[in-house]
């Protein structure tokens, strides 16, 4: 009899206003645009891409543009405390908490709110307590901070293949009927880029991509010293690029871009310290070989697989260390002393590592025909249609109703 009354006296639902909130650098757009172009195709949800920078806003017109993403909104959280602050701090996006602050109105208006990172969880003690966030994660990378404890927080976690869904069961970070393994959207809105044409002569294209953490990045004890060895030796073409967030800082960036001017300059390398270029696998798709750290990136990289070296600045314990798997994809040296012999050599023996990069990108991705926006937006429609529905049932359930498939604890779709 309820579901009767509810056929017949409810309105057609009104679409549920979905946002997609960057309030980081700008690589998260990436992560979470393959989800809002499918999202925008579906007439029950209203999407508004909500970010805290013009840059951000740019990029993402651009990608809802070239993949045919026309009904959404882009709306810039800006005010004029917001902008001085920026300005004060030199960072290329506002300090994350004040960010929070000048959008928390703005996003309290939404059913549900997607992001890549994990601070926007803080919402929730701010008034958002009944809107849904749902976390795209922002890479598929080893390290444990992929798995952070917030992230059990989350109403809704989309995981890019086998290896995800097992290490957060694990750390209980997830539960059943509230995640999704859906693949890499990144993937879907990068497969079709030209590669860009960077240097005159064609050699083998070396990617260095070294982490911006201290603790872990190979930047500080030996960068200067890889271009220096590569701006002598001609055999290869390097590209530099750290990860983006190494000079997130517009001030720390202006003064590397100086220091480094001398190696830009030569025809053989390229420096990027945080264009658009660095995060949209133009690089990964372009190069011969990766040299770096611990960056997510490898992933995108050994997607398809190729030669890497890892350099060890800080004396890690990696050997059977699930946060450092990905430095079985080639070979490890705790220095940088002749680097370019070591790269040539890593390329002739590429072939004793690529049964462990297959394996790694197996567990890493999960593929199938369908693409993994079009498997993440189904998921997503139908765990949010779910809840919408769940909610109109229990405001309509009579007050001692305890049980049944609505109720507390009733079972979730997806289980």
């Amino acid at each position: 009899m309820l579901h009767g009354a509810i056929e017949r006296h409810a309105a057609p639902p009104a679409p549920q206003k979905l946002c997609f909130f960057f309030n980081a650098q700008l690589h998260h757009v990436y992560h979470a645009m393959p989800l809002a172009v499918e999202m925008a195709r579906d007439r029950r949800f209203a999407v508004d891409i909500v970010a805290l920078t013009h840059e951000h806003l740019a990029l993402a017109r651009d990608i809802a543009a070239r993949h045919g993403a026309m009904n959404m909104r882009f709306v810039l959280i800006e005010g004029k405390g917001l902008s001085a602050l920026t300005r004060l701090v030199g960072g290329a996006t506002p300090p994350k908490l004040a960010g929070l602050l000048a959008a928390r109105r703005q996003l309290s208006a939404y059913d549900a709110i997607v992001v890549p990172e994990r601070t926007s969880l803080l919402l929730r003690h701010a008034g958002l307590r009944r809107t849904c966030f749902i976390h795209t994660c922002h890479g598929a990378g080893d390290r444990a901070v992929g798995y952070d404890r917030r992230i059990r927080h989350f109403d809704f976690v989309l995981l890019a293949g086998e290896k995800q869904r097992r290490r957060m069961l694990e750390r209980a970070l997830i539960r059943e009927g509230h995640y999704a393994v859906v693949g890499y959207g990144k993937f879907d809105l990068t497969c079709d880029r030209p590669p860009l044409p960077l240097f005159a002569q064609e050699r083998p294209v070396v990617l260095y991509n070294p982490h911006f953490s201290r603790k872990l990045s190979s930047w500080g004890e030996m960068g200067l010293d890889v271009i220096r060895q590569f701006a002598r030796d001609d055999r290869f073409n390097l590209i530099v690029a750290p990860h983006i967030r190494m000079y997130d800082d517009r001030r720390r960036r202006e003064r590397a871009e100086r220091e480094l001017a001398e190696f830009a300059a030569l025809p053989h390398i390229h420096v990027d310290l945080g264009s658009a270029a660095s995060v949209d696998m133009s690089y990964t798709r372009m190069a011969s070989l990766y040299l770096g750290d611990v960056s997510s990136q490898i992933y995108e990289f050994v997607v398809k697989p190729r030669p890497c070296l890892f350099l060890d600045a800080h004396g890690a314990s990696w050997q059977d260390n699930p946060n450092y798997r990905h430095w079985q994809y080639g070979p490890v040296h705790d220095n940088c002393e002749g680097i370019t012999d070591k790269v040539a050599l890593a390329m002739e023996t590429h072939a004793a590592y690529l049964g462990a990069q297959r394996q790694g990108v197996a567990d890493t991705f999960d593929c199938e025909a369908r693409g993994s926006s079009e498997r993440a937006g189904r998921a997503v429609a139908d765990f949010l249609t779910y809840r919408a529905g769940q909610r109109d049932v229990t405001r309509l359930m009579p007050a001692n109703r305890t049980s049944g498939p609505f109720a507390r604890g009733g079972k979730l779709i997806h289980e």
